[in-house]
């Protein structure tokens, strides 16, 4: 699980995908298990949710670069791109609504581009959060 953001830039609407992985991980009582990964330049949680384990993910780059960290770590945890989880921001929904969209184009979203362009697939799933517009 991915979450997508702007690295460093804690509590901007565009960073939302990393604050969910960090409420995620409370939820999981693994925020204290967050730690530097060099390899693949991301900050990792290792956790376990209804019997799956979960490779919890906040890339340490700015988010057209979030890819590189994303398939850095799809390569060293042997993962293939329907395994991964994307957690976004979307401009189109509304502030706290929520969408799953299984593949399908970056439409416009920087760092599922970069993601589809470092995986050369579609095929990972999103979990868009609504953040409105301005």
């Amino acid at each position: 699980v991915a979450g997508l953001g702007n690295y460093g830039l804690w509590g901007t609407r565009h960073s939302v995908g990393m604050a969910v992985l960090d409420r995620l991980a409370r939820q999981l009582a693994v925020a204290e298990g967050w730690r530097a990964d060099r390899q693949c330049c991301a900050d990792v949680a290792l956790a376990t949710a209804c019997s799956l384990e979960l490779l919890l993910l906040k890339p340490r780059r700015f988010m057209n670069l979030n890819g590189l960290s994303v398939a850095s770590a799809a390569e060293i945890y042997n993962l293939h791109p329907e395994d991964i989880y994307l957690v976004h921001d979307d401009l189109d929904k509304a502030l706290g609504k929520v969408a799953i969209k299984l593949g399908g184009s970056a439409r416009g979203h920087n760092g599922v581009r970069s993601c589809i362009s470092a995986l050369h697939s579609n095929e990972m799933t999103r979990l868009r959060v609504g953040i409105g517009r301005p």
